[in-house]
This record gives structure tokens, C-alpha cells and sequence, in this order.
């Protein structure tokens, strides 16, 4: 976990209106969500059926879509 030293600020009601963080915190939460967002995709692709495709096959197709 992230250690964190946010600071709130509130409205004129007193009601939290936003959070502020320091810039190196909130880069590392930056990072670590990117982190999971490329765990997920891990699991989704380990997820589905394993559909293999020969290499020459894959790069036909990758070019084609560039070429496109």
C-alpha cells in the first residue's frame, strides 16, 4: 500500500470539495494502476480460449491493419 498524506480542501459548507496529494504520490499511484491495468489484461488473454496462430500468419495480419 501506498503510504499517503493527503490534505483536503472543503467548501464553504464544509463539505470535502477535492483531495490534494503530493505530485510523488500520485505518480506512484499512477504506475501502480497501470501496473494492474496490464495485470488484467494478462488475465483476460489467459482467460480465453488458446487460439494459436503461426508467426508468418500474425505478420500478415499486423500489416494489413498498418497498411489500412
Amino acid at each position: 500500500m501506498i503510504p499517503l498524506h493527503p490534505q483536503y480542501v472543503d467548501d464553504e459548507s464544509h463539505g470535502t470539495k477535492s483531495v490534494l496529494i503530493p505530485l510523488n504520490e500520485w505518480e506512484r499511484i499512477i504506475e501502480d494502476l497501470e501496473e494492474l491495468d496490464d495485470l488484467r489484461a494478462y488475465d483476460a488473454a489467459k482467460s480465453e480460449p488458446d487460439e494459436s496462430i503461426p508467426f508468418e500468419q500474425a505478420v500478415r495480419e499486423i500489416r494489413a491493419e498498418y497498411d489500412s
